[in-house]
């Protein structure tokens, strides 16, 4: 379980994160979305530990995040907007063995791991790949096996779609509902529903530093006006006598 409870962050006298409060049980899948600069990229930043807030706390299984940086940065897997940002590695398979190896866990420990985490991104047997040879999607599935060496119980990623060409956000996407099937929690911040709001549990939205809407992906998707993310093409707010059914609209 995530629980975020009153917080606030700050970058000077500027409020990116306004006295918000939030659970996230262990196994949903849910979308944090919002227009850029509305706090999003700031929240989930606090999730295990790598924003310090000004105001409030963090919660990562009942223990505050301050009190153990290990804990929640196992427990909290993180995957940024550029995958090249989480690289510190050659290859493949190096990359993925920096987390467990920092843990301090056995050879035989870190192997299994990382074969388990390149499997569950289809990109078992390559390991001895050099990183800077991959695709973009095929950065992002790295980027991904990393944070899952670490056996998190939720996976956090920042527009993990920019920059991807169809093919490789569906593969994407393909491994993020398998590994929500099999119980990882799964976070993915964007500005664009297309993607993921056939896959979420739940929708969050911020705005202006605070949660503008939580709702079911249904309920959601018609209370986007004026919040700077991109429905989904098929999807319309509601017609004023109630009728929610989807039109047809223009992707742009």
């Amino acid at each position: 379980m995530l629980s975020v409870r009153g917080l606030t962050h700050r970058y000077g006298d500027a409020v990116a994160v306004d006295d918000v409060s939030l659970d996230i049980p262990d196994g949903e899948f849910v979308v944090l979305a919002g227009a850029n600069g509305s706090g999003k990229t700031t929240l989930v930043r606090h999730f295990n530990g790598l924003l310090t807030p000004d105001g409030g706390e963090v919660r990562v299984d009942g223990t505050p995040v301050t009190d153990d940086l290990v804990a929640a940065r196992t427990a909290v897997g993180m995957v940024f907007q550029e995958p090249r940002d989480c690289f510190v590695a050659a290859t493949v398979a190096a990359d993925v063995a920096f987390g467990p190896e920092n843990l301090g866990l056995p050879r035989e420990e870190v192997d299994a791991r990382v074969g388990d985490a390149l499997d569950a991104v289809n990109m078992a047997g390559r390991g001895d790949e050099r990183i800077d040879r991959l695709s973009g999607g095929e950065r992002e599935r790295a980027a991904i096996a990393g944070a899952l060496a670490m056996r998190p119980t939720h996976l956090v990623l920042d527009e993990p779609f920019t920059g991807l060409d169809e093919p490789a956000r569906r593969s994407v996407l393909d491994r993020l509902a398998a590994l929500n099937r099999d119980g990882t929690g799964v976070v993915v911040v964007t500005h664009d529903l297309r993607d993921v709001a056939s896959l979420a549990d739940r929708v969050v939205v911020m705005d202006g530093g605070s949660v503008a809407v939580d709702a079911p992906p249904a309920d959601a998707l018609n209370r986007l006006d004026g919040l700077g993310v991109r429905r989904p093409a098929a999807t319309t707010p509601a017609e004023p006598d109630g009728d929610t059914s989807p039109r047809e609209r223009d992707r742009c």
